[in-house]
């Protein structure tokens, strides 16, 4: 299933160019646009898993998936405290969530998940000697 797993891994690349965060006024932003060092993060953990895509090692697969998803919802729940911290030095509360609420997550992040969970649920397959003979 080494092809199923290269489609999570280039889905979780190919995502980390497309719109993520909908920021008004200024438009829409990617990884790169949103924090550079988690876009690197990002780029590293997809290219450790590669390497185990390449050598079929599975459990080395899986950790980077696994390694992927904690970094994409915690990028989810930074984007969304920024938001909400931006705006603080206006004066009522309400104003504060409205502006917030303002900055919307865009359909990028729908093939990021993707392209993890792709790579964490799909099984490499390993040939015994046996089969082989």
């Amino acid at each position: 299933m080494k092809n199923l797993q290269l489609l999570g891994l280039i889905l979780v690349v190919v995502g980390s160019f497309l719109p993520l965060v909908h920021v008004p006024i200024i438009g829409n932003w990617n990884y790169w646009q949103l924090d550079h060092f988690l876009a690197i993060f990002c780029w590293i953990f997809c290219t450790c898993a590669l390497f185990g895509v390449v050598n079929n090692r599975g459990k080395l697969v899986n950790t980077f998936a696994v390694f992927l998803l904690i970094l994409f919802v915690f990028t989810l729940f930074a984007v969304k405290y920024q938001a909400s911290s931006y705006f603080s030095f206006l004066p009522f509360k309400s104003w504060t969530k409205a502006l917030a609420g303002t900055v919307k997550l865009q359909w990028g992040w729908a093939v990021e998940f993707l392209g993890a969970l792709i790579m964490l649920f799909v099984k490499s397959q390993v040939k015994s000697e046996k089969s082989q003979v």
